[in-house]
Formats: C-alpha cells, structure tokens, sequence
C-alpha cells in the first residue's frame, strides 16, 4: 500500500509541537544498538505506538522510541529501533519514518544496522561503512504513483552512500585508532538466515555483509534528496563452508561489546557533519 503523503504531514505536524529547531540529522539504529549517543541531550521523547500514523517495533531488540535531541549542537531525529519487511510491513511503511523526517526537514541520513559478514577477511565486532548496497528484497518503496512533492520518479542511484560522509567517518575512525571496513551491503527479506549456498551466491556476486533492513529506508532517503551514511555492526561470520548457527543472543552480545566505539565514531561524525 502507498504511502499517504496527508498521514506524513498529520505526523510531521504533531512531532513539529515538541520541535523547537527542524532537525538536520536523522539517525535509525539497528539490532542491538538503541545505545548509541550517549551525548545526546533529549528535549523530547515518544514512544512509536504514541505517534500517529507511526509503525510500531515488533522486535524484542528494538526500543521503539523516537528521540529528539540536540549532539554537539546539532538537532537530530534518533529512532532507536526500525521496521522490517519481514515484520509484514510493506516498503512504504518501513520508509515512512524517512518521509516524516524529510517533511521535517532532515537534510543528512544515517542508517545503522547488525548484518552478517560474507567477506571472510571480516571479523565479528568489526564496524563496516557502507559503499553500496544490492537489494535482493524484490520489494522498492517508491513503486506506486510518485510523489513529485516527495523527489523524482526516476532517482538515479550511482551515488546512494554520501563519499563525504563515508570520508568523514573513516577520517574519525583512524584519529581515534577504531579498526573500520568498507562494503558492498546486500539486503534481504528475512527473518530466516541465510542457507550455505545462498552465502556462497552473495559473495560471488560482491557482498560483504547481508541484513535485513536498511535498503527500503536508503532508496526513500535518496528520493528526497538527503545524504546517507550507512554503517555495518558485523554480529557473525558467514563461511559456507565451516557454518555456525547464528542466534538472536549472539547478535545483541557481540553488539554490545562494540556499542563504545561505535558510539565514538558516530558521536564525532554527527559533531563533524557540516549543516
């Protein structure tokens, strides 16, 4: 079902009473990871399911909480936990967050996630920036009539993951000696996890993580014309030939041994985003 640009504007305009300064940053994070910024200071805070219009988080791991808050100044939009196509959600409404924060005005986008590493040079624990991203979901948000008010009917998508941004954060990771990878993400449906041979099938074809969000959120984001950064919590490896069985519990505990300096980087990159 599309979208309905009159239920972004109702939403926009019941967070816009608690909004003193339009927000630039917009900021999803993945599994495991609703602890990041810790210097946010929050001015406002909303349960999903007190939002109109809003999707709620079906996920035990995700908090369903949107933040508004200022970090180093900037105001920022932070939801701490996302939506998923495997939750039953369609691809509209798994964006529909990036379209209220478009109406809001949110010019820079990050999107967080825990995804399985393919490239096996990779490890567990290790933070990748995203380059670029492979959607095998068969699904695309912007299918339906456009919203010209919204973006273009045809979005080019040479250039999804901001160069600048993508140097900015690594530039903040080598000053601050944080091991970072740079990847191609391919994004799945889910909830099921990959077989052996369908592993084998995303490294020939040049992936180096797979995860189950991200893509939907980052083709509405490139629509409107933000500038996405895409950042990778490898949770697991996934070597078709040694397989190991890979756990909700796993995930979050490897998430959280990571949580301090993912929490630098992203701290510093938000401090060094310029407006």
């Amino acid at each position: 079902m599309k979208t309905k640009r009159k239920h972004v504007i109702e939403t926009a305009h019941f967070l816009s009473q608690y909004i003193t300064t339009p927000p630039l940053i917009g900021f999803l994070t993945g599994t495991g990871l609703s602890d990041t910024l810790n210097d946010l200071d929050p001015i406002a805070a909303f349960d999903y399911s007190k939002i109109p219009n809003f999707p709620v988080s079906t996920v035990e791991s995700h908090k369903g909480k949107l933040i508004y808050g200022t970090l180093g100044g900037k105001p920022l939009l932070m939801m701490q936990g996302r939506f998923h196509l495997y939750e039953g959600y369609s691809p509209q409404e798994v964006a529909f967050p990036i379209r209220v924060m478009q109406e809001l005005g949110v010019k820079t986008l990050i999107l967080s996630n825990a995804a399985g590493g393919v490239n096996l040079n990779f490890s567990a624990g290790d933070i990748m920036i995203i380059k670029d991203h492979i959607n095998l979901t068969g699904k695309n948000p912007l299918i339906g009539p456009n919203e010209d008010d919204w973006g273009i009917r045809f979005p080019d998508m040479t250039g999804v993951y901001d160069p600048p941004l993508a140097g900015l954060a690594e530039e903040i990771a080598l000053h601050h000696k944080i091991p970072v990878r740079t990847g191609v993400y391919a994004g799945l449906n889910g909830p099921s996890l990959e077989t052996p041979a369908e592993t084998r099938y995303l490294k020939i074809i040049g992936s180096d993580a797979v995860g189950f969000s991200t893509i939907m959120e980052a083709i509405a984001g490139v629509h409107a014309g933000m500038k996405i950064l895409g950042i990778s919590l490898i949770t697991n490896i996934n070597d078709p030939d040694a397989p190991q069985k890979t756990t909700l519990e796993s995930v979050l505990k490897t998430a959280k041994t990571a949580l301090d300096p993912l929490n630098k980087l992203l701290t510093d990159i938000i401090r060094g985003i310029k407006d």
